[in-house]
């Protein structure tokens, strides 16, 4: 890790796409992978930081990750107020973590959501798949319509991998972008497996950005590969790129997901906006990062 960032020269990470959640949640998270769930593709994935919290947060420190998110997400109603309760304390007892939270389409959403930005929420997640719901739903509207005025981003889980769920893919989510052209939405995973039509909506919406999360690797390359014709398009989109690994709940070691973006060859400007300087600047983490011309294939 040490060696990547100097290769790149970068001192310090912003990954916009980690884990923490209640233990007993989290617990049942891994239960999921380990059963070869439907969602994970019936792929099997080993888990390979099992640790408890404290070492999690510690191991993130070890690697560089100067700040990092705490990706929570309802599965049914009721759960969301409860889970941004757990992450505000959360964001509180580690200041590295950005204070995450989290919304699920259910009557009071527009409620609770105006709560945890007013209590200082500077990240929100949102699954399509694990939820089972239509981004698009009315009851959410209020709540994207704040998120875009209140310019506090949204890491979503909308494309249709590792396995595809009832309302996955990029047509619901463009039915929310042209009700919200102005919601930062995040696409986790470069919308693995339909990143060109993500990439669409990216090119189509200036506040549209999209996370690295396991694309690249050679796990994710096996049943999702990123078309290389793409690649130019990715490096046009340069300072819209967010450094994201899914830790914990990774199948290989962290660094594996550095090298991956690392052999794309599309320079050490593009590694650095990427694994710094864009998250750095939407989240106001440095505010004289200078912008950076972006490399090109």
């Amino acid at each position: 890790m040490r060696r990547f960032r100097e290769r790149i020269g970068v001192r310090e990470l912003v990954d916009v796409h980690t884990h923490f959640m209640p233990e007993r949640v989290l617990r049942k998270v891994w239960a999921y992978f380990d059963g070869l769930g439907p969602l994970t593709g019936g792929i099997e994935w080993p888990i390979t930081y099992r640790e408890e919290e404290r070492q999690r947060v510690a191991r993130l420190r070890e690697f560089g990750v100067r700040a990092f998110t705490a990706m929570l997400y309802p599965h049914k109603p009721g759960m969301a107020r409860w889970l941004n309760g757990w992450a505000a304390e959360f964001a509180r007892r580690t200041p590295d973590c950005l204070h995450t939270s989290t919304l699920f389409p259910e009557d009071g959403v527009h409620t609770y959501v105006q709560e945890a930005v007013e209590a200082g929420a500077r990240v929100f997640k949102a699954h399509v798949q694990v939820g089972a719901y239509d981004p698009a739903d009315e009851r959410l509207d209020p709540a994207w319509g704040l998120l875009a005025d209140a310019g506090v981003p949204v890491v979503i889980h909308c494309g249709s991998g590792p396995a595809p769920g009832k309302h996955t893919g990029p047509e619901p989510i463009a039915r929310v972008l042209a009700r919200h052209p102005r919601l930062r939405l995040v696409v986790a995973h470069l919308g693995m497996p339909e990143y060109e039509d993500f990439l669409d909506l990216a090119e189509r919406y200036t506040e549209v950005r999209l996370d690295t999360t396991m694309a690249f690797t050679d796990f994710s390359e096996r049943f999702a590969p990123f078309p290389r014709r793409a690649l130019p398009r990715l490096a046009g989109l340069g300072d819209r790129i967010l450094l994201g690994s899914d830790f914990p709940n990774i199948p290989y070691p962290y660094v594996h997901q550095l090298h991956a973006l690392e052999r794309l060859e599309l320079g050490d400007d593009w590694l650095r906006a990427v694994c710094h300087d864009n998250a750095a600047r939407l989240f106001g983490l440095d505010r004289d990062v200078p912008g950076r011309p972006t490399s090109r294939p």
